[in-house]
């Protein structure tokens, strides 16, 4: 088993220890976190030694992967250390504020020759998956718009209490929930070449943004738009949708289902028909070994395990892929600020 430990006891970091916990792939030997409590209930019914301090847990346990889910702010420090230390690192979103910060952590990374994963779970949703593949298979024929969404009820009064409303901390819907969404955009057609009329409005918080709206810019002939609220109380909870129009028809994609419509078949191939096609998430989500919260959340801590046993196999949410989604967003904070046309998106 991999020898891993864990940093982090928020919502997702209990989540990664239960899941982590119970993997065949792992052996969970060491977590880390600031609240007393939370380590006095793990070391003593979990039977996991516990730390306050990341550098020494690192010296002591020595293990072969980490696991982070600290707020943002933290992540840039804490991955190069574990990258020094030689181990394999599942870092959650967004991997650093900084995007030159998370290309220096790439380069060192695939300098080490350590395997290097981001928390960007929908790439990991079978729905996604299949419009990846089908996408690949051209059925749509040359894509020429998406649409990305997504809405959900996090911050639905004034208030404040927590990392995810502070901007140095890295809080806010761009980086809490828009993030998942351009990275979506970024798995199933690329990396925007720019951004334009980006728009971050505040509803009820008083340091980060509750709503972003952006038009992406691709190559000639395709564009992108981006709608996301976090201050959406018609939503029960988060809801991520993709739209692609493509010269052979359009596909709708959620967690639930794909709705494909073909103009002509003969130009489709996999089975589809002309007119509207459906594929649901039942039919395609291969079983997990544990659940908790979505199917999602085990596949990509398990794919991590098998890239790490399996050098061969190719991560599938690097840090460099993460690195272009905080290229994104900085564009996005950048045209938002100046309101001055295009803002052209980095290179890696």
């Amino acid at each position: 088993m991999i020898r891993a430990v864990l940093v982090g006891l928020g919502k997702m970091g209990l989540s990664h220890q239960a899941l982590i916990n119970a993997s065949p792939d792992f052996d969970l030997v060491g977590v880390c976190d600031k609240t007393e409590y939370l380590l006095g209930i793990l070391s003593k019914y979990a039977k996991v030694t516990t730390y306050t301090d990341y550098a020494k847990m690192l010296a002591k346990e020595k293990p072969e992967a980490v696991f982070i889910a600290t707020p943002s702010k933290f992540h840039s420090d804490m991955v190069r250390a574990a990258l020094d230390a030689g181990c394999h690192v599942f870092c959650e979103k967004p991997l650093t504020l900084n995007p030159s910060d998370g290309l220096r952590l790439a380069e060192l990374a695939e300098q080490k020759g350590l395997v290097n994963q981001v928390g960007y779970h929908f790439r990991f949703v079978a729905t996604f998956q299949e419009a990846k593949r089908l996408l690949n298979l051209n059925v749509l024929g040359p894509v020429h718009h998406i649409r990305a969404e997504a809405y959900g009820p996090v911050v639905l009064r004034p208030k404040g209490g927590t990392w995810r409303s502070e901007k140095s901390e890295g809080g806010g819907c761009l980086y809490d929930y828009a993030s998942h969404a351009i990275d979506l955009v970024d798995y199933l057609v690329g990396k925007p070449q720019a951004v334009g009329g980006a728009i971050m409005n505040s509803l009820f918080s008083r340091d980060v943004e509750d709503e972003v709206y952006s038009t992406l810019y691709f190559g000639p002939g395709m564009t992108g738009q981006l709608a996301v609220n976090w201050s959406d109380e018609s939503y029960r909870k988060m809801y991520t949708k993709i739209t692609l129009w493509g010269q052979n028809g359009r596909m709708d994609v959620n967690r639930q289902e794909i709705q494909i419509y073909i103009r002509d078949k003969a130009k489709a191939g996999d089975g589809l028909v002309e007119g509207w096609n459906m594929r649901y998430t039942t039919s395609l989500t291969e079983p997990v070994w544990y659940y908790l919260r979505g199917e999602e959340y085990s596949a990509q801590i398990a794919h991590f395990a098998e890239t790490i046993k399996d050098r061969s196999k190719v991560t599938g949410s690097t840090f460099r892929s993460a690195v272009d989604v905080d290229l994104v967003i900085d564009a996005m904070v950048r045209n938002a600020t100046d309101a001055s046309g295009l803002t052209p998106i980095g290179t890696k």
